[in-house]
């Protein structure tokens, strides 16, 4: 599990906690790796009490840029990504999971309740727009929380931003590249 960090002093360790309890509840391997892309607040004395890798950039270089550094240093053969500011249920976790195997990778779509509507509107043109030229419904194209094989999400790496617009660049990616994924609703 790769969660970037910036700021989140007053959410991560809650989030955290969530996270461990749901990994250790799915009786495999895991590890949580976080990001603190240059942190100004106490977010990185929050994490030192718990069972977690973190990598600190010394200073901001981006969301995109901390989840490579987490795919750099993940193990393991599903990597899930999950943004550290708790607007992801951890409890979506093993639904993603389960959809590993017979897909590439799996996002957590967002439901149209639980945006904004200026920001829904723009999605769903972005959506359709991807969709056209990816030849596949894309449901989500901003979400920042999903599951992905490591092995493929290595290969693409390179080609990641390091904005906050990675997760459009990934699944593009992966769709023009065939790969298979697939999308699980959250909230």
């Amino acid at each position: 599990m790769i969660v970037p960090v910036h700021n989140e002093e007053d959410a991560i360790v809650s989030l955290v906690q969530q996270i461990i309890l749901v990994l250790k509840g799915l009786g495999r391997p895991w590890e949580v790796v976080i990001i603190d892309d240059g942190s100004t607040d106490g977010t990185l004395k929050c994490l030192e009490p718990l069972e977690v890798k973190v990598i600190a950039h010394p200073y901001n270089i981006g969301n995109g840029a901390a989840i490579k550094t987490g795919i750099r240093h993940a193990c393991g053969e599903i990597i899930l990504m999950m943004d550290g500011d708790g607007q992801h249920d951890p409890g979506d976790i093993p639904r993603l999971i389960e959809q590993i195997g017979p897909y590439d990778m799996a996002i957590g779509s967002r439901s149209s309740g639980s945006q904004n509507t200026h920001r829904m509107v723009a999605n769903q043109f972005y959506n359709l727009f991807a969709s056209y030229v990816a030849h596949f419904f894309i449901r989500d194209l901003t979400s920042g929380f999903g599951a992905i094989k490591a092995s493929v999400l290595k290969r693409f790496t390179y080609l990641l931003p390091n904005t906050f617009s990675y997760p459009t660049t990934l699944t593009l990616s992966l769709l023009r590249a065939g790969h298979s994924l697939c999308y699980e609703p959250i909230v």
